[in-house]
């Protein structure tokens, strides 16, 4: 599997997120499958081509910059086509407000021979910083100018293909024949579709049922002739699929206005059709019309518009906007699955939402303790109750509300709050999102990233206090850089007694390069590792060499009697690399994920990485995601295990540590290592198919000895994600964002920080004069705690 897989970075990183689940993912998004279409009605237009040119050009503005930038990829278009493309993106640009370009993947291919061109968006993103309403999915292109950011700028915004058997007329001038269509046109009226003037509306021919899944904006505005809104209704149902061939109208009061106040009517012909019905205006009102002819669904040979029309672009204006509340229908059925989290002096309780809650208009929820009289109304789930007492047991009580009333109460599980650790602060300024720990001349260090001022810093221990000091990120002295580093890094040290060099790894975030920095006790020396080679050196290749792939994701260094070596993930063609310290050269190999043969494995491999020595002998712990669905999300993944005594590629030994199989559909989303003694401990997560793509398990083993493999469940602290660190008597863990820990002795968990963390936070055990504590970022500020 080659090729970056940016999502799958994020998913892995954030319980393989729902990407997106990319803003520490809080939003989700949705495949596009369907396509939206443009037909050839098959009639010729009445009127001249010269005179039918509707929806007349709109002026070019007088000031320079255009309201948004449209960057079209080609592929197999005639250079006569491509014009006439373009000049309907240009206009497209007059229009259509976005700071974020919008791209296009344009295909010029075989269709049905009435479908002139076919459209759908990349994704649907949810619950995005910016979006209007949060349980609405809106178009890539949409959804990126509403965050005023790009969500996944790997991928295009808009799929489309124009079908290369239709007898277009290419030129630009208005002015085909009566029996060619106007290619400009065509695309105009596609653009619209992928900006998302669609639904996601589908029907059942056979039983008849209507279904809408995941509504857009769309749905949202479009109504029935009584005023429910169309995505209100039971899904799957019989009424919903009558809707759909039923009159359906526009209610977004600026498309309303740009109709002189009436609301536009949708195309809902009798027989639905799939990627046309209620996703256009009404052909038989607006396809006479001048000025709003553009989105009806078909379009007659020698008809010309340049303009997508008032309407459609009030309508698009309308989905920038948050729709206005739905007709309740009946009083909401009880909220599903409601679950009650230990918290610190207080409880997070999730639920789903009731099976009835479009229909019933669902406006909030309740939520209330068993007794103290503590509750939260909130209009999602969690809720977070504060003001419980530390050790006393409490269940709680859901339900839902709208206009007409209340729910049935849901219960939820019987908890008991308790206290977190006592926390103490090492630098208040860096968020130490990212740490790395080791031993330098018998006192512990930390090397750690300050996200804010994008530094590496490191923090040395003399006994009695940390002496905080800036290494990289804040100048150019000596190799120095003021890119942004903060990112993923391993410490080790190299020497011994008072003869130690510590030497540092990490990211330059900006040119996606490994940067190493070496400090011999009185001055740092800085070099990149790798990433800035002229090109990308091929995985395929055996003699290795420097490679301009993004090496800024992940890295670990160990040190052995062979010297330093370091390993890191090439996130441009997911596999693994390594190299080794050479006097002051750097020596360049491929670990893994490259072939199938040797014990090597074809998946993407080192999202999360750590590596540990034991006398000759390193350890590279990793996992590999083998495949994907349409979400990027990853289905079937493993923990692997590398091993050898040299500095020879050759001499790796290859092990999966946990494959998929039986009730683990992923192992993965973090690992962590540890040596004691001669064993070498290691740490990983595991999801179901169940529960995908959230993990549900915490697992561990000795994996220098193919022990048997422990498994835990976090359930009452809520789903493992995030931070994750093991010794030889715990484990931390992510629980719901917080910070928690599991004995490894009788599985049983405690809450450690009840603060919500980064979900790329690390953490890690550390011991400082004999006493040991957990090391995260709380509140943004890198922190011990002890119980």
């Amino acid at each position: 599997m080659r090729g970056k897989i940016f999502l799958i970075t994020s998913a892995l990183a954030l319980s393989i997120l729902s990407v997106p689940q990319a803003e520490a993912l809080g939003f989700t998004r949705t495949p596009s499958t369907v396509w939206f279409h443009t037909y050839a009605s098959g009639e010729t237009t009445k009127n001249s081509a010269a005179a039918d040119v509707k929806a007349s050009e709109v002026p070019k503005s007088a000031n320079l910059e255009t309201k948004s930038k449209f960057i079209v990829t080609y592929n197999g278009f005639p250079d006569d086509a491509k014009v006439a493309f373009q000049a309907a993106v240009d206009i497209w640009s007059d229009l259509f407000q976005s700071s974020v370009p919008i791209r296009i993947n344009a295909t010029w291919g075989r269709q049905a021979s009435l479908v002139l061109g076919s459209t759908r968006p990349d994704f649907f993103y949810k619950n995005f910083i910016g979006a209007p309403a949060r349980d609405l999915n809106y178009a890539t292109a949409l959804a990126n100018a509403l965050a005023g950011k790009d969500l996944d700028p790997a991928r295009p915004d808009i799929i489309m293909t124009i079908n290369s058997r239709s007898p277009f007329y290419t030129g630009t001038d208005g002015k085909p024949s009566p029996r060619t269509y106007d290619l400009e046109s065509v695309v105009m009226h596609e653009i619209a579709h992928g900006l998302g003037f669609l639904t996601l509306a589908s029907y059942d021919p056979f039983f008849g049922y209507g279904s809408i899944e995941d509504p857009t904006p769309f749905d949202a505005f479009a109504q029935l002739a009584d005023g429910r809104r169309l995505m209100d209704l039971s899904s799957p149902s019989l009424e919903l699929g009558g809707s759909l061939t039923a009159p359906l109208y526009w209610a977004g009061a600026i498309g309303v206005a740009a109709n002189n106040g009436i609301k536009p009517l949708l195309y809902t012909p009798a027989t639905y059709e799939g990627g046309s019905s209620v996703s256009h205006l009404d052909e038989k009102t607006f396809s006479q019309s001048a000025t709003d002819a553009a989105m009806t669904p078909n379009l007659d040979a020698g008809e010309v518009f340049r303009s997508p029309g008032p309407i459609t672009l009030g309508m698009l204006d309308d989905m920038r906007t948050k729709p206005g509340a739905g007709i309740p229908v009946g009083l909401p059925e009880a909220p599903r699955n409601v679950k009650a989290i230990i918290g610190d002096k207080s409880a997070i309780i999730t639920f789903d939402p009731p099976a009835n809650y479009r229909a019933a208009q669902v406006t909030s929820y309740l939520v209330t303790a068993s007794f103290g009289g503590q509750s939260a109304e909130v209009t999602d789930s969690p809720a977070l109750i504060t003001g419980l007492k530390n050790g006393s047991t409490y269940s709680f009580k859901v339900v839902a509300r709208n206009q007409l009333g209340q729910s049935p109460t849901e219960p939820s599980n019987a908890i008991s709050p308790e206290a977190g650790w006592r926390t103490t602060v090492i630098d208040g300024i860096a968020d130490g999102k990212y740490i790395s720990t080791n031993i330098y001349k018998s006192q512990p260090i930390i090397a750690y990233a300050d996200s804010k001022n994008g530094d590496v810093k490191v923090a040395t221990f003399n006994g009695k206090a940390w002496v905080l000091t800036t290494v990289d990120g804040n100048g150019t002295l000596n190799g120095k850089t003021t890119n942004n580093v903060a990112g993923d890094i391993s410490l080790c040290v190299t020497g011994t007694g008072t003869k130690q060099t510590l030497n540092l790894f990490y990211p330059d975030l900006v040119n996606k390069d490994l940067r190493y920095a070496e400090f011999n006790g009185k001055t740092w020396k800085y070099e990149v590792v790798d990433g800035d080679a002229p090109t990308i050196q091929n995985y395929s290749e055996k003699i290795r060499v420097r490679t301009a792939s993004d090496v800024s994701v992940t890295n670990a260094c160990a040190v052995t009697p062979s010297g330093l070596q370091v390993f890191y993930r090439d996130e441009s063609q997911g596999v693994l690399l390594g190299a080794v310290r050479s006097a002051d050269t750097w020596i360049y190999e491929l670990i893994d994920g490259d072939r199938a043969t040797d014990g090597r494995s074809t998946g993407d491999v080192g999202f999360h990485l750590q590596a540990a020595v034991v006398a000759k002998k390193v350890y590279v712990f990793y996992d590999s995601i083998l495949t994907v669905n349409q979400n990027s999300e990853a289905t079937q993944g493993e923990v692997r295990l590398a091993t050898r005594s040299t500095i020879y590629p050759e001499d790796w030994v290859f092990q999966t540590v946990a494959a998929a199989g039986g009730a683990v559909a992923v192992s993965g989303y973090n690992v962590a290592i540890s040596v004691v003694g001669n064993r070498v401990f290691g740490s990983w997560y595991s999801a179901s198919g169940i529960t995908l793509p959230h993990a549900n398990k915490i697992n561990w083993a000795v994996i220098s000895n193919s022990d048997p493999v422990v498994s835990a469940s976090s359930d009452s602290y809520g789903t493992p994600t995030g931070a994750l660190a093991i010794d030889d008597k715990e484990l931390l863990f992510g629980c719901e964002e917080r910070l928690c820990k599991i004995s490894k002795l009788d599985q049983s968990a405690h809450l450690v920080s009840n603060a919500k963390l980064n979900l790329k936070s690390d953490a890690v055990w550390i011991t400082i004069n004999k006493v040991r504590y957990a090391l995260t970022s709380v509140n943004a500020k890198l922190t011990l705690l002890k119980p």
